[in-house]
């Protein structure tokens, strides 16, 4: 296949960026999209040009490292995939592809493709734990949780944190994320004690980081990778407002 890139090159965060065209003659459809970006690279560095910065580690849709705007969407044209399993195969030979990093006020752009979430790990440090004391694991069956709660507090506990859900929301949100890391904790039992203080802590620490409010787009839903429902939120919204009026 036969590809011509157009990749955002920047050379740090107080450098200007511009869209720089690369072809790519001979790219195996079963590459994966950071696969591709990797032969660029290579190339790249035999010719003695700085080679593109990306994001990357687990490379199976896990770690949540990855991710970048791929012809307008986030993580690319795929449904529920994140960058490192998008496949070459997804587009046709001669295809043009943009390629830009997440765009945020809250996510500066630190080389290239690479952008500073770390504003995302300070909302976790707000509160998105369980405080328990040290010793040895509790026995599993100890504390029972009904089905459904089980099941909404796994859905939501999937989330990677890698962002998507920001980069495609029109006002930078990042509502889904924070909403996700809420009602894993708050559905269960072992996170009721905090239930009041983590909601308000994370929401605070959100909103200090400068992420753009939720209008209910809902672009946040469709661009995660693990398909984090667009109820999160609205349970997030009912968890601010109990936790605002003194209920736990």
């Amino acid at each position: 296949m036969k590809l011509t890139l157009r990749i955002w090159r920047q050379a740090g965060p107080d450098e200007p960026g511009r869209m720089v065209t690369y072809e790519v003659p001979d790219a195996n459809p079963d590459m994966s999209f950071l696969e591709l970006l990797d032969v660029l690279n290579e190339r790249l560095t035999l010719r003695g040009e700085e080679p593109v910065s990306f994001d990357h580690d687990c490379r199976e849709g896990i770690c949540g490292a990855c991710g970048v705007v791929i012809n307008g969407q986030a993580h690319g044209p795929r449904e529920r995939t994140t960058t490192c399993q998008l496949h070459v195969r997804e587009f046709s030979d001669g295809d043009v592809i943009d390629v830009e990093p997440w765009r945020s006020v809250a996510f500066g752009v630190v080389r290239d493709l690479m952008v500073d979430r770390s504003g995302l790990d300070r909302i976790i440090q707000a509160g998105g734990y369980i405080s328990a004391p040290t010793g040895s694991a509790p026995e599993a069956h100890s504390t029972p949780v009904p089905k459904a709660v089980a099941d909404t507090a796994f859905d939501n506990a999937t989330c990677i944190g890698c962002g998507a859900c920001v980069a495609a929301c029109p006002n930078g949100s990042a509502m889904l994320f924070t909403s996700a890391k809420v009602v894993h904790l708050n559905s269960l039992p072992q996170g009721a004690p905090e239930r009041a203080s983590r909601t308000l802590n994370l929401v605070e620490a959100m909103d200090a980081e400068g992420f753009g409010g939720c209008t209910n787009t809902g672009e946040c839903t469709v661009a995660c990778p693990k398909g984090i429902p667009l109820d999160s939120i609205a349970t997030l919204n009912r968890e601010v407002l109990r936790a605002s009026i003194g209920l736990r």
